[in-house]
């Protein structure tokens, strides 16, 4: 389905009106002009992508465009600030390892895109269910033993370790 020219003139309109204010909103939120400029132009892209995809966002007729820009934006600089972090903790970790087994510029950047997805998918887990999930890949544990350590049922566990897996697939297989 295409964008219909009203819609499109409606978004360019909001666009030249806002993306100067959005893009310096977003430079004083980061710290940094070149992060702030994507994430400006990420914005108007996530809402062109709204429109196109058939979910028209009736631009012209928003009575707050800057909160609804902020809204977005806002979505965007979390996402931005956890994947820095995300790529933060697996370079330092990488910082231990031998030059020889250090993985490829290439190979880093296929790992830290799927660290991101991974992590995306865990946040989207009630807390429970990360816990869980963490507990039984990162410590190891058992479910009898995260049930102990949880305070909840063996079947809560599994429920919630299935619910865990099925999220890890969803995002990985996006």
């Amino acid at each position: 389905m295409s964008m219909t020219e009203p819609h499109h003139q409606q978004l360019g309109t909001l666009y030249s009106d806002h993306h100067g204010w959005l893009k310096a909103w977003l430079r004083n939120k980061l710290g940094c002009a070149a992060d702030a400029a994507d994430l400006a132009q990420d914005t108007f892209l996530r809402l062109l992508n709204r429109e196109e995809s058939g979910h028209a966002t009736k631009t012209a007729g928003l009575r707050e465009p800057r909160a609804y820009l902020t809204r977005i934006a806002q979505g965007l600089v979390i996402d931005h600030w956890r994947r820095r972090d995300v790529e933060h903790a697996y370079l330092d970790a990488l910082d231990g390892m031998p030059e020889a087994e250090v993985p490829s510029p290439e190979t880093r950047l296929l790992i830290i895109e799927t660290l991101v997805r991974i992590d995306a998918a865990l946040h989207a887990l009630k807390p429970r269910a990360r816990k869980a999930f963490l507990l039984a890949q990162l410590d190891g544990l058992s479910g009898p033993a995260i049930a102990e350590q949880l305070g909840v049922s063996l079947a809560t566990v599994e429920r919630d370790l299935n619910a865990a897996w099925q999220q890890c697939y969803r995002v990985y297989f996006q």
